[in-house]
C-alpha cells in the first residue's frame, strides 16, 4: 500500500468482520433475562441506516472516520451480550449522560443503546458543539421500526446547570468532558448517585532502542492522523530513544508526506480542516512557539481550519507537559535512558493524567503500568480500544468514579461499575 500509516483503520473498524449485516438475535444463550434482542436490533438499525448516519457524521469528521465509526458502533453492540454476562450490572431506573463533541454515534451506542439493556430510562445532553449532529443521530435511531416504542433514550437541550438539576434523581451519571469541569459536576451529585467521569491523557508512545521503527512509525501515523488527529486516544507525545530517533523521524516524515489532505467528504481524505476553531488556534500557537523544531509540515491556517500533517523533533525536557492536540501533529521528543522516562511518568502532573503508554522495544518499562498509565505492548491506544471493556488508566484526570462519597481513579466501564460489590475499590483514591 502506498499510504499504510494513514489508511490503517482501528482494528475493529471497517473490516469485513465488523461491517457485514447484523446477525439475528434468536437463541443466544448469553442473553440476559428480560433482554428482548434490543442490542441485536440496534446493530441492525445502525447497519441499515449507515448511509444516512455517515452523512451526518461526515459534517464534522472525515468520510473514512465516519465509516469506521459505523464499524466501532456495530462491534460494541455485538459485544454487548458478552459485556453484560461478564459484569452482571444491576438494573437501574435512570441514567444521565453528558455526551462528548466527537465520536457521536459511538458515544450514543456506548452510553445509550448498550445501557438500555439494564436501564429503564436514559436522558442525554448533547455537547453544544455537536448539537445538530447528535439530534440527527437520535432521530435516525429512535425512528427505526425495529426500535420504535422500545427506545428508552431521551435527548434534551439544556444548560449544564439545568441538566444537573435534571439528573438529581438519576441512579448513575456519565460525564464526558474536561477533567476540571468534572470536579464541579461530580461534587453536585448525591452520595447515592454513581458518577463516572471520562477524561483524557497524553497517551505517550515510547520507541526504545530495540523498537521496530517501521512498525512504530506506521502505528503512530495511523493513530495520530485518524480523523485529522481529532480523537482523545491519539498520542500527544512520542518518546524516541537517541539510538533510533533519527530513523524514526525519517520514517515519520516520509509517511506524513503521503497522507492525503482534502475535504471531509472525499473518501480518499485522511486529514481535512478541523471541526473546531479553537483546536486550530491551539495547534498554531504550539507550532509557532516551536517553529525551529518543525521538521515536516507546520502550517496551521485559522482561516481554512487546515492543520498540515506535522512532525516536530524536540530535545529531552523532563518538565515537558504535552498539550492535548486535536490536530495531526506528531510531537517527537528524544530521550537517553529508561530512567528518564520513568521519572517523567512518575511526575505529579503525569500521575494525574495517566491513561495509556504504548511501548515499543523499551525494556525499562516492563510492568503492566507505567506511572498511572496502562502499558500497551507494540500497539497504540486506538488499536487497543474496545467499547465492551473498561477505558483508560489510573490517572485521576484520565477517568474516575465517585460512589458513596469516595472518588477512585481507574479504567471505566459503566456496566462494570454497576456490577461491582460495595467493597471493590480497586485503584487509587482521590
Amino acid at each position: 500500500m502506498s499510504v499504510p500509516p494513514a489508511n490503517t483503520p482501528r482494528p475493529h473498524g471497517s473490516g469485513t468482520a465488523v461491517m457485514g449485516p447484523a446477525p439475528g438475535h434468536g437463541g443466544d444463550p448469553a442473553r440476559r433475562p428480560g433482554d428482548d434482542g434490543f442490542a441485536a436490533d440496534s446493530a441492525e438499525a445502525v447497519w441499515r441506516n449507515r448511509e444516512e448516519l455517515v452523512a451526518v457524521l461526515e459534517t464534522i469528521a472525515t468520510r473514512r472516520a465516519a465509516e469506521d465509526e459505523i464499524g466501532f458502533a456495530l462491534a460494541a453492540l455485538r459485544g454487548a451480550d458478552g459485556e453484560l454476562t461478564a459484569h452482571r450490572p444491576r438494573h437501574i431506573g435512570e441514567l444521565g449522560v453528558f455526551l462528548p463533541s466527537n465520536n457521536l454515534l459511538y458515544s450514543y451506542v456506548l452510553f445509550g443503546l448498550i445501557p438500555a439493556l439494564y436501564t429503564r430510562h436514559i436522558v442525554m445532553r448533547p455537547s453544544q458543539r455537536a448539537l445538530t449532529q447528535t439530534r440527527e443521530i437520535h432521530r435516525i435511531m429512535s425512528a427505526d421500526p425495529l426500535l420504535r416504542g422500545r427506545h428508552p433514550v431521551e435527548l434534551v437541550s439544556m444548560t449544564q446547570r439545568e441538566f444537573l438539576g435534571r439528573c438529581a434523581d438519576a441512579e448513575a451519571v456519565v460525564f464526558n468532558g474536561r477533567p476540571e469541569n468534572a470536579i464541579g459536576v461530580g461534587e453536585r451529585m448525591g452520595d447515592d448517585t454513581l458518577f463516572l467521569a471520562f477524561g483524557s491523557g497524553p497517551n505517550p508512545v515510547v520507541v526504545g532502542a530495540d523498537g521496530d521503527v517501521k512498525q512504530a512509525a506506521a502505528d503512530i501515523l495511523g493513530t495520530r492522523m485518524f480523523n485529522s488527529g481529532q480523537d482523545c486516544l491519539c498520542p500527544d507525545v512520542v518518546f524516541a530513544h537517541d539510538d533510533i530517533a533519527d530513523d524514526l523521524l525519517t520514517a515519520l516524515r516520509e509517511g506524513a508526506a503521503e497522507v492525503p489532505v482534502g475535504p471531509l467528504r472525499d473518501p480518499r481524505t485522511v486529514v481535512a480542516p478541523l471541526s473546531y476553531p479553537d483546536a486550530v488556534e491551539q495547534a498554531a500557537e504550539f507550532l509557532g512557539a516551536h517553529r525551529d523544531r518543525v521538521t515536516f509540515g507546520g502550517r496551521a491556517d485559522p482561516r481554512t481550519g487546515l492543520v498540515e500533517p506535522t512532525v516536530l523533533d524536540l530535545p529531552w525536557d523532563p518538565s515537558f507537559a504535552p498539550p492535548e492536540f486535536f490536530a495531526p501533529v506528531v510531537c517527537v521528543m528524544r530521550y537517553s535512558t529508561g530512567a528518564d522516562l520513568r521519572r517523567w511518568l512518575d511526575s505529579p502532573a503525569e500521575l494525574l493524567r495517566g491513561m495509556y503508554v504504548s511501548v515499543y522495544g523499551e525494556h525499562a518499562l516492563r510492568g503492566d503500568r507505567a506511572g498511572t498509565g496502562v502499558v500497551l505492548r507494540e500497539r497504540t491506544a486506538l488499536d487497543a480500544e474496545d467499547g465492551n471493556q473498561p477505558l483508560g488508566g489510573y490517572g485521576w484526570q484520565a477517568g474516575h468514579v465517585r460512589s458513596g462519597g469516595r472518588v477512585t481513579a481507574r479504567p471505566l466501564l459503566l456496566s462494570a461499575e454497576l456490577g461491582r460489590g460495595d467493597t471493590d475499590t480497586e485503584g487509587p483514591r482521590a
